[in-house]
Order: C-alpha cells, then structure tokens, then sequence
C-alpha cells in the first residue's frame, strides 16, 4: 500500500469507450489526474491517427492565440488570470474557431492600418525635414551655379585684364568655334532624401566612385531618431541634396539611392514653393497624427477585451488538443463503434476511475456503459507518488534529478527538511 512515503501500487487496466462517450470519458479521466495511457498504435504515424484532423484544427487555433498573446505582450498588457477551467464539449470547437477568425483578422487590420498611418506620417516628418534643412543647400547651389555660368561665359575675367580685353577673347573664342556649347548652359538639376546614418559614409564613396566626382552632395543630420513603422526601432536618419548635370547621372544617382535604401522625395526649388509645401505638410502630419490616436486607441480597447479571455480559451484549448492527443491512442473495435484503451492507474483509486467513466457517459449521453478491467502484465509499472499541496512543489524539483523506481522509497518527505 503507498504513501507518502513509497510509491503506490499500480495496475494495468483496460477501458472499452463508446465512440459517441470517449470523448467525456478521457476528460473526466484527465481532470481526476490519477491515469497514466498507454500508446496503442506505436507503428502509426501522426498524421494517420484517427483523430488527426481535430488535433490541426487545435494547433490551428493555439497559433492564433499566440498571435493575440503577441499583441498583447507589444502593447504591455497582461492577461488575467484563469483558474481552473473544465475542458469545453467538442462542437464548442466551432464557436472558438469562428471567434478566433474574427479577432485574428480585426487585429491585423488594425495593425495594417496602424503601419500604414505610421508609414505615411513618416514620410511627412522626413518631408518635413528636408524642406527644413536644405534651405542653406539651395542658396549655396544658387550662388555656385551662377559663378560657374559666369565664369563659362567669359564674363570673369583674369586679374589685371580690362573688360575690352575679356570681351574681345570671348568674341574671338566664338569665332574660332570655341563659344559656349549647349551642354555647358544646362542647369544643375538635384535630387533630396534620406538616408540611415549608418549607410551614409558607404553612400558618399560609391556616388564618388560611380559618379567620377560629377555630384555635390551636401547632408544635415536629423537630430531626433524616426520610428520604423515596421520594426518599431528608433533610427537616426540624415537628409541629403546630390547636385548633379544631365539625364544619365540622374538616372545612375537613382539607382544608388535604391540600391542603399534611401528615400528620395520632390522638392520643389523656389522658397515660395517650399514654404506652402511646409504649411500644407505641417497640417497633413496634425492631421495624420489625430487618426492615428484614435485608431491606436480603438487597438488599446480591444486588446484589453481579449486580455480579459485569451488566459481562459488557452485552457480550454489545450484541454481540448490534450484529450484528442490521448484518444489518438486508443485501438477500434472490429464495429467500429468502440475505442479501446489501456492505462496505468493506482489500485487504491480505481473506485474513482470508475466513478469518473460513469459521469462521463451520463454527461455524453450514451446509453452503453464504459467498461473497466484490470490485466496482468510482467511490465514494470510507472511510479506514482502521493502529494498534496506543500509536498507537490518538493517532489518535483527531486524528480528532476531522477525518479525513483517502483515501489521504492519515496525520498521527498526526507529531502524538504534540506530546502
């Protein structure tokens, strides 16, 4: 006879379960938490087990909640506690799938609409800056293409030459065919984004080398990092302006840009432009950020819905998957109508196996009985020690070390004084 103190004896029992009670039964067997199932079909695969389908559709489930736990973990809200929770009946399945489609899909569209937002408010702040900071680009460009149209044109002259002398080289050099061409009369053209600070010193040496020095780029950092609305990381960024000459460097500065990830927008080229461009950015980005409050609200408000539940449709989830896991054991009758299983179970707790087999054929409705028998074996049988509230937490942390064998002393009890 076990105790606390020695493992308790074990028989090996046989059940005959109806297909429409199996379900109840298994149940029943797992709240009682006193019957150790043992594995009828070794030789078959999972995936052509009876009950495979109801086990995907369990697996299907636990991935959307793990989902929502996500969500909820990002947005630092806590799940409430469950209790113990009975697993449901098998056609509440449904209910719980359907539910979980729903919230899964609300959620992504939530979330889809949040990125989006915040893609778009971030395009508007980097706009911001540029248009900000490239004031200074501009003006200095401005001064720089006029001395170089200046100086093309032969309106600088060399020291110590008179203005009749210059006019009279320029006229000479026309007539000798060497007056300014129409590639050297096109204006410099340019290109504005922004760019990871990290990839900016990259950046400057391949325009260098592809370019051969034929751009001027100009930066200012951006001095608060912008959020990535993807990953959600703060990232310092610096805002560009690459001055350049004719179509075939536009389209090679293009390609560089795309090739290190930098975002590129329009600018236009007077101040006038610029500053309406500002107005009308600084109200979308008010705009875009009242939106975004509220629909970050609306998120917050059905997260904490699903906090209320997600700790209780996992139980009952996992009881469901636990009880078709165990019923993927047993055996078919020749009638098919019957589920045969065998078990390890105490010998002092078999009046409550039997008690739990009847209460769940009364719950399933079925008019046959469930039937247990014991059976001899030469199999060593498991060990079972008898624990309660203070002892549970003890005979686990010595059962990680090893567990004793069967009927052996139980070394717990003298083990906890050492604690």
């Amino acid at each position: 006879m076990g105790s606390l103190f020695r493992s308790e004896e074990m028989t090996l029992a046989q059940l005959f379960l109806q297909s429409e009670a199996a379900y109840a039964c298994v149940r029943e067997l797992g709240e009682l938490g006193k019957v150790q199932f043992r594995d009828l079909n070794p030789d078959v695969s999972a995936f052509q087990r009876k009950f495979v389908n109801e086990v995907r559709r369990c697996d299907e489930m636990e991935r959307k909640l793990r989902f929502l736990s996500n969500e909820l973990e990002k947005a630092g809200i806590e799940s409430r506690p469950p209790g113990n929770i009975e697993a449901p009946d098998p056609q509440d399945m449904i209910d719980l799938e359907s539910k979980f489609e729903v919230l899964e899909t609300e959620v992504k569209e939530i979330n889809s609409n949040k990125e989006t937002l915040k893609r778009n408010l971030l395009d508007l702040i980097e706009l911001q800056h540029i248009l900000g900071k490239t004031q200074v680009f501009f003006q200095e460009a401005e001064q720089y293409t006029l001395i170089s149209s200046a100086y093309r044109q032969g309106a600088m002259a060399e020291p110590g030459t008179s203005e009749d002398e210059a006019g009279k080289g320029l006229l000479e050099s026309v007539e000798e065919g060497q007056a300014v061409t129409a590639a050297s009369q096109t204006k410099f053209t340019f290109v504005t984004g922004v760019i990871a600070r990290e990839r900016l010193p990259v950046f400057e040496r391949v325009l260098w080398r592809a370019c051969r020095g034929n751009v001027f780029l100009r930066q200012a950092e951006i001095e608060d990092p912008l959020e990535d609305p993807t990953t959600g990381n703060r990232v310092y960024k610096v805002v560009f302006i690459l001055f350049f000459q004719g179509d075939q460097l536009r389209t090679r500065v293009r390609k560089i840009c795309e090739g290190f990830r930098a975002t590129l927008y329009q600018c236009p080229e007077t101040a006038d432009e610029r500053h309406e461009m500002t107005v009308a950015v600084r109200k979308r980005i008010a705009d875009l950020e009242s939106v975004l409050q509220t629909t970050q609200d609306h998120s917050i408000t059905q997260l904490q819905d699903i906090a209320q539940e997600i700790a209780i449709w996992q139980q009952k989830v996992t009881k469901i998957k636990s009880v078709f896991h165990i019923m993927n054991m047993f055996n078919l009758d020749v009638t098919q109508r019957c589920l045969i299983a065998e078990c390890w179970c105490p010998v002092e707790d078999l009046e409550e196996i039997q008690q739990a087999l009847i209460r769940g054929t009364e719950r399933s409705g079925s008019t046959v009985p469930s039937i247990l028998n014991r059976m001899k074996t030469t199999d060593n049988p498991p060990t079972h020690f008898k624990t309660n509230k203070f002892t549970s937490g003890f005979q686990h942390i010595v059962d990680a070390y090893g567990v004793a064998t069967y009927e052996e002393v139980n070394p717990t009890p003298y083990s906890i004084i050492t604690f």
